[in-house]
Order: structure tokens, then sequence, then C-alpha cells
């Protein structure tokens, strides 16, 4: 038997398909430059992202998520098609967001141990101050009784 579906189910059907991965144009593994990939580099935000990319997941657009959020959205979505177009990332469009990830495959296939050098060369992360526990002394400015 049979069974026909309802044009409503037939139309959610293709907005999913609508919205499945689409890859950004980006250069094929063979055309990645090393003159482009290092000019690309060679700008500190797009040197953050690098790292953060480097962990091998996939990220959205987020500046919060990436640590960037004293640039704006425009700004940081700029950094990444110089990196995208670069050969560096790749860009993953799933209906109206953006996942980017690291081509590390590709760079170290074109470029043997370069991304690994740029990793090492980067000065460590610095870990964000945990705050002070309850339990901890009170600070000298706040033990103060007020004057009168």
């Amino acid at each position: 038997m049979i069974v026909k579906q309802s044009g409503a189910r037939q139309g959610e059907e293709n907005a999913v398909a609508d919205e499945e991965e689409k890859l950004l144009p980006q250069p094929d593994t063979a055309d990645i430059e090393l003159v482009k990939v290092l000019h690309a580099l060679g700008d500190p935000t797009r040197m953050h992202l690098f790292r953060v990319y480097a962990s091998g997941e996939q990220h959205d657009c987020s500046s919060e998520r990436l640590g960037l959020s004293h640039l704006h959205k425009s700004t940081v979505s700029h950094h990444m098609r110089i990196m995208r177009e670069a050969g560096l990332a790749s860009t993953c469009a799933v209906g109206r967001n953006r996942y980017v990830r690291l081509r590390r495959a590709d760079l170290d296939a074109r470029f043997p141990g370069l991304v690994e050098s740029l990793l090492a060369s980067l000065p460590p992360v610095e870990a964000p101050e945990a705050p002070e526990s309850p339990e901890s002394p009170e600070s000298p400015e706040s033990s103060e009784s007020p004057e009168r």
C-alpha cells in the first residue's frame, strides 16, 4: 500500500533538504598558496581564530564563544572569510548558520609541519583568573569601617 504524503509534509521535507550543509567556496588542497596562508595569519585576530580552530572542533560564528566579544559580528565574519579564501578554514552553511573548521589535514598535506610549528610558536593561553571564594579573607579595603 502506498501512502501519499500531504502537501504540508512534503513542504517540511523540502525545507529540511534546503537546510543541508553547503560547503562555501574554498581553494582545493593543491591550490592553497603559502603566501596567502601566511598573509591571512598576519593579523592577530586571525591568529587567535587559528588557535581556536586548531582544537579540531567545528565552531559556530558566535563572537563570544570565539573569545572575540569585543569585535562586531561583521568584523569576525570578515576575518573568517579571509581565512576560508586563503585555504585555512572551511565553512559549512546550514540554513542561516555558519560552522567553521580548520582544514588541518589539507594544510598538513600541502605544507607538512606548518600548522604544528605555528601552534608551537604561539604564547600559551592565559587562563582567566578564578573568582575569589567566599571563605577567602576580605581585602583590606572592604574590612575598613567607614569613617564618620
